[in-house]
């Protein structure tokens, strides 16, 4: 293993910010795994340290491929981890809508195009990271329809469902898409936490990666199969909204199956106790993302369902 500074923000007034990569094997630039790119992002940072440290004894054991390459970056943005802030520096910049950057703009702009310089030229990425509204999602691999997109490389994490999302102009500003951009096969994985460890998602994770890493012929190692991953178009994903606001009382969690009517959520007054609004099922199917905060807007989403195929 490796250990090298990819990029160093200095700061007058605190320690210079250093972007950490651990490499492993020597060739050709193969696969990069990026972590938290936001300050709550403790499980995708947490993920990819347990990867770091199973590729350590792969590498000590001589099971990465000859003339292969692989780095991991567990967190690029490691000053709002450690204030426990969601966004970078005063100006509150989301990193992950920061790209492709450029030299001469804001630090967040500069880091991210200093980043992107340094690990676009790896045939397959991956980025742990999270959802711009909380909450918690069946574990799951997202690509963006760009017209490189690869479903059946996807398939390869054995993860239960792979997601195809269709850009927005906001989208144009993620690493997933800008990595795509640049020929990069690129992929998003989600687990069910952000700001708390989930031990039993973040092994899933890092097996899936592990698998895929085996799949593609960079690692020996013994691996179960996975999932047959099916394939979703965010488009045909069910929202249910929420009618009004107040405390949120979910009943039901990502990857629980529901039927049409049942129960899934009480919006309770917050000065009374009243339940303003009772969300039922509006359709069977599984849930794929559950609204997990305290307090939820009105007309807000609660959940988002996968609509039942076969019975």
């Amino acid at each position: 293993m490796f250990e090298r500074d990819i990029y160093t923000i200095h700061s007058t007034y605190r320690e210079d910010m250093h972007i950490k990569g651990f490499q492993f094997g020597k060739g050709e630039k193969s696969a990069c795994i990026v972590g938290a790119a936001r300050g709550n992002e403790i499980q995708q940072m947490y993920i990819c340290s347990q990867l770091v440290k199973t590729l350590r004894e792969l590498e000590n054991n001589g099971c990465i491929s000859a003339g292969k390459q692989i780095l991991v970056i567990p967190t690029i943005n490691a000053y709002s981890v450690n204030i426990s802030r969601r966004f970078f520096g005063v100006k509150e910049a989301d990193i992950n809508r920061s790209f492709p950057g450029n030299d001469y703009g804001e630090p967040a702009d500069r880091l991210t195009n200093a980043l992107l310089t340094e690990i676009k030229d790896y045939v397959y990425g991956i980025q742990f990271t999270s959802f711009y509204r909380p909450g918690e999602f069946v574990p799951h691999v997202r690509m963006m329809e760009t017209g490189y997109q690869n479903t059946s490389l996807a398939n390869l994490f054995g993860l239960p469902y792979v997601v195809v999302r269709k850009p927005v102009p906001i989208d144009t500003k993620t690493l997933n898409y800008n990595w795509q951009d640049e020929m990069t096969a690129a992929f998003s994985v989600y687990t069910n936490q952000n700001s708390q460890i989930d031990e039993a998602s973040a092994r899933q994770a890092v097996a899936a990666v592990l698998r895929f890493l085996k799949r593609m012929g960079l690692i020996r190692y013994e691996s179960h199969s996975g999932y047959i991953s099916h394939v979703l178009y965010e488009k045909d994903l069910s929202d249910v909204h929420t009618n009004r606001a107040g405390i949120f009382r979910g009943k039901v969690h990502a990857g629980d199956d529901v039927r049409y009517g049942n129960e899934m959520a009480e919006i309770i007054d917050p000065y009374d106790g009243s339940v303003r609004e009772t969300i039922l099922a509006p359709t069977d199917g599984i849930v794929f993302f559950a609204h997990t905060e305290a307090l939820i807007s009105e007309k807000d989403i609660a959940y988002r369902l996968i609509h039942r195929l076969h019975e």
